[in-house]
């Protein structure tokens, strides 16, 4: 099968073309999916697209056009892809679920222990010659109360690290996890969590409920100097009242592999141009936080995951086989 990769690097190509053992003819495109550039599917039975890739209802329109039989997002989150549209033009969507749910909430944990320790301020401190420990005061995990919403697989993962630090940890979904219950996690409404807990870790999923979950309201209730992990979806994040609650103080520390706008931003190179986006230089003028571009999900182990799973998503369509990884709406 003929698959057009949409906003492709170096990386995917190598993951991809080293785990091609059904030999698909993969083009790959470091053009964004939109509904401009949804025609360079042509020739295609299938497109592969990312978190950040726009398939709206007018690119699927041009998609279904053009051939495309099936949407394969090489990610877990679905909220670029209008399902309703999808579902109307009878094309198919497949994800991938599951490819490293380590990767991403050891990166939460890193952030975490950066932010804390500010391992990032005393690291250039020493290779400029700055040997000095002022300012760079950081407390015990041990001890602390860690609030996790959204203890799906990832979630579940980060808590069991926090358990390991000896932290008491705090929960918030809509399903418990039995498992975490037994290891000693509490499950509590969302508002108490964040009243209680000293940190708060973000792993919940995108989408009408969840948008904007953390807002000025939230904040509100969170403890004053509390920490603030998100490597979910930028949008889990009001970010203008994030930026408010930084400013006043309330938010004492906060740590993004996501941003609401990163559409424009993230996986490219924009250090020789200006930058636009009023808000992430806002964030990025903090000294207390801390950004990174979407690569919580960035090991060996999660891009060759992805890579399998994506094709044999693809190979399964082809076949005809039941795709266990399809995404359906009711």
């Amino acid at each position: 099968m003929t698959v057009t990769f949409f906003s492709t690097k170096s990386y995917d190509r190598e993951y991809f073309e080293r785990r091609n053992s059904d030999h698909h003819i993969l083009r790959f495109l470091e053009t964004p999916l939109t509904e401009q550039t949804a025609q360079l599917a042509a020739g295609s039975k299938a497109v592969c697209i990312f978190v950040n890739d726009r398939c709206n209802a007018d690119a699927i329109k041009t998609l279904n056009e053009k051939g495309i039989r099936l949407i394969a997002l090489r990610c877990a989150g679905f909220n670029n892809v209008d399902m309703a549209a999808a579902k109307a033009h009878g094309m198919t969507v497949v994800r991938v679920p599951a490819y490293s749910p380590h990767a991403v909430a050891e990166h939460a944990v890193a952030l975490m222990l950066t932010l804390n320790r500010k391992t990032h301020k005393a690291y250039n401190r020493v290779r400029e010659g700055n040997f000095s420990l002022e300012r760079l005061t950081g407390f015990d995990l041990h001890g602390k109360t860690v609030g996790v919403v959204g203890t799906g697989k990832i979630g579940s993962v980060f808590a069991q690290i926090m358990l390991g630090f000896g932290c008491r940890v705090l929960a918030y979904d809509i399903f418990e996890n039995q498992e975490l219950i037994a290891k000693g996690v509490r499950y509590v409404p969302l508002g108490e969590l964040l009243s209680a807990s000293g940190i708060v870790s973000l792993h919940c999923p995108l989408n009408d409920q969840t948008h904007h979950l953390v807002n000025a309201e939230s904040l509100k209730k969170m403890r004053p100097g509390a920490m603030l992990i998100n490597t979910g979806r930028g949008a889990l994040m009001d970010t203008r009242a994030t930026l408010v609650a930084l400013k006043s103080g309330r938010l004492g520390y906060l740590g993004i592999d996501v941003y609401e706008q990163e559409e424009n931003l993230f996986f490219q190179d924009h250090s020789e141009t200006i930058i636009q986006d009023e808000l992430i230089l806002r964030l990025m003028s903090f000294p207390n936080v801390l950004i990174t571009a979407h690569q919580a999900f960035f090991t060996d182990e999660a891009l060759s995951e992805i890579a399998r799973v994506t094709l044999q998503n693809i190979s399964d369509f082809e076949a005809g086989k039941p795709l266990e990884n399809e995404v359906k709406i009711q």
